[in-house]
């Protein structure tokens, strides 16, 4: 399978980014890693330094392409929530390194994927939202549950509190890992932190990444146009992405 990737990480309108972005490919497997360091704890930058080379080393080690890639996602992200735990051992709970995470393993023409908290996973085909992951947030739930509009979420006042993260708790977070996903030429994977797709809509999202434009031209104008419609109180804004190429 042939494919571009590009990955994107702003400042926004604070004064540090505490999101890390990766991408490690070998000729059978590309890992696209995204975290979002929780800036209301310790260390957000830590954590997500931390978070992401622990997920980038169990892909490093593991034999590709990756027999079991639900169970490596699940191991991988649960020693990185295990390796934020010690990082703030010493500290109150509340005041614990967090952060969440969005990782898609790409291999024989698939891709699988996984998440915790806010971070998000796209799917887009064509200029539309093919699949996107669900939030682990409070307000997801009481969407699900038919108490809030889509509509109603950005001005929410409990819009960004997540209800699982890696760190803090010993205990593993709840993570949602998905079954094999079949990618069509022309399909674009964005993994991605909350601060890219808190202001904008899915059709914004997906009209940014046409193929009109080379992925990392199209990457670039997405996360100005997430962070324009933020301002003056834009977030980290982060993303990597992943388009197959089309058959010739």
């Amino acid at each position: 399978m042939q494919f571009e990737t590009a990955e994107i990480s702003l400042l926004g309108d604070r004064t540090e980014n505490q999101d890390r972005v990766l991408i490690k490919s070998s000729e059978s497997a590309t890992l696209m890693i995204v975290i979002d360091g929780m800036g209301g704890h310790a260390d957000g930058a830590k954590a997500a330094e931390v978070a992401a080379t622990t997920i980038a080393q169990a892909f490093a080690k593991v034999a590709r392409p990756v027999f079991d890639p639900q169970g490596f996602l699940h191991q991988a992200i649960g020693q990185a929530h295990t390796n934020l735990v010690s990082l703030g051992i010493e500290l109150s709970m509340e005041a614990r390194p967090r952060a969440t995470c969005a990782v898609s393993l790409v291999q024989d023409g698939a891709a699988y994927w996984a998440h915790v908290g806010d971070s998000r996973i796209y799917l887009l085909r064509g200029t539309s939202v093919g699949d996107r992951t669900r939030d682990h947030s409070h307000v997801e739930l009481l969407l699900q549950e038919g108490l809030i509009t889509e509509d109603e979420i950005p001005d929410h006042p409990m819009r960004n509190f997540v209800e699982c993260c890696l760190g803090g708790d010993v205990r593993l977070p709840f993570m949602t890992i998905t079954g094999q996903k079949r990618l069509q030429p022309g399909d674009v994977l964005l993994a991605c932190t909350d601060g890219l797709w808190s202001g904008l809509g899915d059709d914004e999202i997906a009209g940014s990444l046409t193929p009109d434009l080379s992925l990392d031209k199209g990457l670039k104008n997405l996360g100005d146009l997430a962070v324009s419609a933020c301002e003056p109180y834009a977030d980290n804004t982060s993303a990597v992405a992943l388009r197959v190429g089309t058959e010739q």
